[in-house]
């Protein structure tokens, strides 16, 4: 948890406050007992009023001096701890942010969502209380017990009979509650993992009548998370009476013991008051560095959790800036490119070369797994390539700066994914800075327009989180116009019209070659519709490249290309393409 101390640097002086503040308040409520001691010495027993009044008038102000200490020190303890959580939560937000595919994939977003939600609250609450009780609990513990043993030495012993029972229940607690708050912590990740894929795949769990089965796994974490709670709390709530008892038990025994000496010198009588309220902070000190023991071991996991993510570094590592000099025409060139995932045995892609030009579109088909998604998320640089080299504009991708590459690129992933807000919003959502008019064009070429011209507010329609509000096709038309209105040089489909009818995919492909004339187009499709008029198309089979050429090219030479077309195509009109095909 230390390691996360450095989030408090810029509230030093807030914190330097907090202790001056603390520090008086120590200072001025040990003075009480004093005080009062002096009263009964001097001014009960003798019977001297004026006494009492000036020394009561004392504590009345040390009192108040006191309690606006207390409410400073408070004060300053719930605001720099507030603050110094919104800076690690904005921390590790950013920090996952930055994360690629494969770095997100170390940890499930269950439990991303958990480190950053509930182990952000578990530290905040232990830094609070560290901040009020760290300085506080400590240094009344210390200056009760020398003041007592100043006060009255022959009772100085029962402070430390309290003291050691007191230390021995706490050590006792936390060795049987501190191995249960990683199973907590990972049993809440757990529940969070069930509940968000529920919620997502509401419809899939619905479809397949298995409402039982979830419920089921659901109860049985749930089960499992209650019982650990049961026996945690039980285990902690055994702080309480034994303090108690521990507590009762030293006032009784200051009792007895300050009575005996009272027989004996009633002027003692002040001394054996004040030693029973040095007696009751000492107590009450060791009961608060106990709560601050109980929770500091729960924040401790949590902080471990968060400091994984922070000190996490990413496979993928990005210049400060872009060295070398971009050329003017966009190209994507790919020079014997290999990848594979961690730890896997064979190559997702395997020695992949090829080169799209401005003016072009070149596109990608080939059966499931063959690896063509993959390709596609290998140029705005989500993976990086086991070997071999991707060259964007002539320079390897390796050389850009993060913002400059992705400037570049107007990315359509294969699942449309919209953000709460407004139609506005999510086309203008990777060119803020766009015009209304840019807006509109965008809307109108992913032939969007005409649904968002239905919705009540038009373009400041709402859009829910997921675009849960629109179809499945209007979500995808409002991603591929959200790409053109950043008008980059290079536009990547990753099969992002596989949503949309024959008639509304040709209108927009047509639509689309006229404003691209001076960008890269780079398709993955499913459908032989989709990408038949492209300029080249790239063939693969299993992670290699079974054959490169137009749509009648690779209907003469390339058997995988002909298998795939057959399959979607009747037996005549599969005859009359390859007919078509062999006059040319």
């Amino acid at each position: 948890m230390f390691k996360l101390f450095r989030f408090l640097k810029p509230y030093w002086w807030q914190v330097l406050i907090l202790i001056a503040a603390t520090a008086l308040q120590v200072w001025t409520t040990l003075r009480l007992p004093a005080l009062m001691a002096h009263i009964i010495n001097d001014g009960i027993v003798p019977g001297d009023t004026d006494y009492i009044w000036q020394v009561g008038l004392q504590m009345i102000g040390l009192a108040v001096l006191s309690a606006v200490a207390s409410l400073i020190s408070s004060y300053f303890a719930a605001r720099v701890g507030t603050n110094y959580a919104r800076d690690i939560r904005t921390a590790i937000f950013t920090k996952i942010l930055n994360f690629n595919i494969l770095d997100t994939n170390d940890f499930s977003t269950a439990s991303l969502l958990t480190r950053t939600t509930n182990d952000i609250v578990q530290v905040q609450n232990a830094t609070i209380m560290i901040l009020s009780m760290m300085l506080r609990a400590p240094l009344f513990c210390i200056i009760s017990i020398i003041m007592a043993i100043q006060t009255a030495p022959d009772m100085s012993w029962i402070i430390l009979v309290g003291a050691a029972a007191i230390l021995g229940s706490v050590v006792l607690i936390m060795s049987l509650v501190i191995p249960k708050f990683k199973v907590f912590q990972t049993l809440v990740d757990k529940i969070t993992l069930i509940t968000r894929e529920n919620l997502t795949g509401l419809r899939v769990v619905r479809a397949f009548n298995n409402e039982e089965l979830e419920k089921k796994k659901f109860v049985k974490t749930n089960d499992k998370l209650t019982k650990l709670l049961i026996y945690i709390d039980k285990i902690l709530e055994l702080q309480n009476p034994l303090i108690n008892i521990i507590f009762n038990g030293t006032t009784l025994l200051c009792s007895w013991i300050g009575i005996s000496l009272l027989s004996k010198d009633f002027a003692y009588l002040g001394n054996m008051t004040a030693f029973a309220q040095y007696v009751t902070h000492v107590m009450m000190s060791f009961l608060m560095m106990s709560m601050l023991f109980v929770m500091l071991p729960r924040a401790n996991v949590s902080a471990h959790r968060i400091n994984e993510v922070l000190s996490k570094t990413s496979r993928i590592l990005w210049p400060d800036k872009t060295t070398g000099m971009p050329e003017k025409t966009p190209s994507v060139e790919f020079r014997n490119v290999d990848f594979s995932y961690p730890a896997a045995e064979e190559k997702v892609l395997d020695n992949i070369s090829f080169k799209a030009v401005a003016g072009q579109t070149t596109a990608f088909i080939g059966s499931t797994g063959s690896g063509k998604s993959t390709l596609i998320n290998l140029v705005p640089r989500f993976y990086e390539a086991t070997s071999g080299e991707i060259l964007i504009n002539g320079i390897p991708i390796r050389n850009y700066e993060k913002k400059d590459l992705m400037s570049r690129i107007g990315f359509v992933p294969q699942r449309g994914m919209l953000f709460a807000g407004t139609v506005r919003s999510n086309i203008k959502f990777g060119a803020p800075e766009a015009s209304d008019e840019a807006m509109r064009k965008a809307a109108r070429i992913a032939q969007a327009e005409s649904f968002i011209e239905k919705m009540p507010d038009k373009y400041n329609s709402h859009i829910a989180q997921g675009g849960t509000n629109v179809s499945g096709g209007q979500k995808q038309r409002l991603s591929i116009a959200r790409a053109i209105c950043k008008e980059p040089d290079i536009y990547v489909f990753d099969d992002a019209f596989s949503a949309l009818d024959m008639k509304t995919d040709a209108k927009l492909r047509a639509a689309l070659k006229e404003i691209t004339s001076n960008a890269v187009v780079l398709i993955v499709a499913q459908r032989i519709s989709t990408i038949k008029d492209a300029d080249n198309i790239i063939v693969l089979d299993n992670g290699k490249i079974a054959g490169k050429g137009n749509h009648l090219e690779l209907l003469k030479k390339c058997k995988v290309y002909q298998e795939i077309v057959r399959s979607q195509l009747s037996d005549k009109e599969y005859k009359e393409e390859l007919k078509h095909a062999n006059k040319e």
